[in-house]
């Protein structure tokens, strides 16, 4: 599916959200905690849905990123509605991918049809080769897949750090996301179209850098794709990221979820603000970021204009 902007609200969170939101860990949600689940993630939609209805950002452009463990009410409702629908395939907190039906996961799927196919995959290629080896085969099985049922494919890759580069970097993350990442990336990208393995859309880590994120465009080809990731980080790292590739060639918006839902959330559980109140604002926030993304793009493209004409 060709896309010349996306901007997605992200909440197929599972593990994460039981654990940190519910303090559930380690067994199963009671079906009582699963329907507080359930409502939680309504209250999300309900934010996206008033971003696109009251907001105003195109329809065409949003979308939304949601499981069907305990999302299958709004995919159903957001696919019914016209909505650009991405349904995740991983299983929730694992370090290896593997689809969350088993071999069922296409039925899964095809019971929808959403716009897109979603899959994690943590991924250094540097790493464990022979876990990068067995990630690859299942990749390419969706890959393949989507193109033959016509399903856009959405793929979400995380380079975490191995011990040794950690030690390269004295342990200081910054300097890894800025020093090592950005080749990593790169050098991921190249194994994973190498097999044959060709998403649409790559969800990609944030960079401060452009010319990372061209480095990373040249990568990926001119079939696809990129969109920037939250990773829940603070609104103004998340804004330094799409500062960074919001004028980039191929870069076309962003997968922004827990940096824009999170405290909302955690203050209507405590009590602290009513549904309607969060509602409203998951989708001002998501609506802030879009304008920033695109008030970001046509500022750089503007000066460019600038000093070509004065040229």
């Amino acid at each position: 599916m060709k896309k010349d902007s996306l901007f997605i609200l992200p909440f197929d969170h599972r593990s994460s959200f039981l654990a940190k939101i519910f303090n559930i860990k380690n067994r199963k949600p009671s079906d009582e905690e699963i329907k507080k689940v359930k409502e939680f993630k309504e209250v999300i939609y309900m934010g996206f849905k008033w971003a696109v209805e009251e907001g105003g950002i195109p329809k065409s452009s949003a979308a939304i990123l949601i499981d069907e463990e305990f999302g299958e009410e709004i995919i159903k409702d957001a696919i019914a509605s016209g909505y650009t629908t991405c349904i995740s395939t991983e299983k929730s907190w694992q370090k290896e991918f593997e689809f969350e039906y088993g071999d069922d996961f296409i039925d899964h799927l095809d019971r929808y049809k959403p716009s897109f196919a979603k899959a994690l995959v943590k991924y250094n290629p540097d790493g464990d080769q022979d876990l990068n080896s067995r990630q690859r085969k299942k990749l390419k099985i969706l890959s393949d897949l989507c193109k033959e049922r016509d399903y856009g494919f959405l793929l979400e890759s995380l380079v975490i750090a191995t011990e040794e580069q950690m030690i390269r970097v004295q342990g200081d993350k910054k300097r890894y996301d800025n020093e090592l990442r950005p080749k990593l990336m790169v050098k991921m990208i190249n194994e994973i179209r190498k097999d044959g393995i060709s998403p649409d859309i790559w969800k990609i880590e944030g960079l401060e850098d452009p010319e990372d994120y061209r480095l990373l465009i040249d990568a990926i080809g001119t079939d696809a794709k990129a969109i920037v990731l939250g990773r829940g980080a603070d609104d103004a790292q998340v804004e330094k990221w799409l500062t960074a590739g919001a004028n980039v060639n191929g870069i076309i918006g962003f997968a922004i979820g827990r940096t824009i839902f999170w405290q909302s959330l955690m203050d209507y559980k405590e009590g602290k603000i009513d549904r309607d109140i969060a509602i409203k604002r998951i989708g001002e926030k998501y609506k802030r970021f879009y304008d920033f993304f695109i008030k970001t793009s046509n500022k750089t493209r503007g000066k460019r204009e600038s000093l070509n004409q004065q040229k």
